[in-house]
């Protein structure tokens, strides 16, 4: 679960099913290769739900397994303290510009 993106990504797909497009919306800055690898190894440790619809044109969703929901849930405490404690990160990071 390393990187800065597969938090993110895992808190967007905690809310609802999304396709790429809209996940990469979701997720400011993330480049599409970026997005592409993180998806391909969340799927991989069973984290994330690759659904493919063969269809015209091809449609693709992702989603949380139970195993991810699990994950978000234990995050979710740490993130709550992220927040509360924002502003004195803030100030010993430098503002957030490392």
């Amino acid at each position: 679960m390393g990187g800065k993106w597969k938090a993110l990504i895992l808190w967007a797909l905690h809310f609802d099913t999304l396709r790429f497009g809209e996940l990469r919306r979701t997720v400011p800055g993330i480049s599409e290769r970026m997005l592409t690898l993180s998806l391909r190894e969340m799927e991989s440790t069973g984290l994330v739900h690759r659904e493919m619809y063969y269809e015209v044109p091809p449609k693709v969703e992702y989603s949380l397994t139970e195993f991810g929901h699990s994950l978000v849930e234990a995050m979710t405490p740490l993130g709550e303290w992220g927040e509360s404690n924002l502003d004195r990160i803030e100030a010993v990071t430098g503002g957030g510009n490392t």
